[in-house]
């Protein structure tokens, strides 16, 4: 691809905006997957995408190590392979245009419900421990970021909706994407989604990616644990609108 000056500073922002979105402000990072796909075709954005996220995710698995809520994990994990299984296959079926407002949906719906449990406190224990909803949702979250990179409004809603505290959030998130953003690349390579020319880009912007891990670890240690859960709800939510409407 030979890209314009205005579509480099496109990605430079886009790759800064994953660093950020790992470690310091979920639910951002849909605006870097659509400022991405939007210069470039949806099926090579993915590919470009995924070694970014990557990259951003080993930044935040590093610093939030310690803060994962395993017993989550281990309850998505398992689906979220089958999700990603299924999105491989579908991958030549479904398009991320025709897959973005069932995920905008989703996200609408379980911030409906994260609403309803900030009403009903008492009823969020039995809401974390529902394998059912688990299984859906890494089921889903799977499906969604093997198509399309848009797994992350799904995370930061049902991450919320388990009372999560802040780090712990983050921790979680940054293992089970890592974990799941692997197991993509052989799928990924295999069709043709990551090449040797991708990657070139990918090494290009890593210094912003990392520059914005930075910048998101400085964010979240100032933002309070209430105002977190705001604006990671509100982004998700904006996310989710975006999908349905874009």
């Amino acid at each position: 691809m030979h890209l314009q000056l205005d579509q480099w500073v496109i990605l430079a922002l886009a790759a800064l905006i994953v660093g950020i979105a790992k470690t310091g402000i979920p639910g951002f990072g849909i605006v870097a997957i659509l400022a991405v796909a939007a210069i470039i075709p949806a099926r090579q954005s993915t590919g470009l995408m995924l070694p970014m996220l990557i990259a951003g995710d080993i930044f935040s698995v590093c610093y939030y190590r310690h803060h994962a809520s395993w017993p989550h994990l281990l309850r998505l994990a398992p689906w979220a392979i089958v999700g990603v299984l299924v999105g491989a296959c579908a991958l030549g079926r479904l398009n991320d245009a025709q897959i973005r407002p069932l995920i905008g949906g989703i996200v609408l719906a379980l911030v409906a419900c994260n609403f309803w449990l900030k009403r009903h406190p008492e009823r969020r224990d039995a809401f974390a421990r529902s394998r059912l909803l688990a299984a859906a949702v890494g089921v889903l979250g799977g499906l969604t970021t093997m198509i399309a990179n848009a797994a992350g409004p799904v995370m930061v809603i049902y991450l919320l909706a388990m009372g999560l505290p802040k780090n712990a959030f983050l921790g979680t998130s940054a293992w089970f994407f890592f974990c799941v953003n692997l197991f993509k690349v052989p799928f990924s390579v295999g069709l043709g989604l990551i090449t040797l020319s991708s990657l070139r880009f990918n090494l290009i912007l890593l210094p912003a990616i990392l520059l914005g891990a930075w910048l998101g670890v400085r964010f979240a240690r100032r933002l309070p644990e209430k105002a977190f859960a705001i604006v990671a709800e509100s982004l998700a939510v904006a996310g989710a609108l975006v999908l349905i409407l874009h």
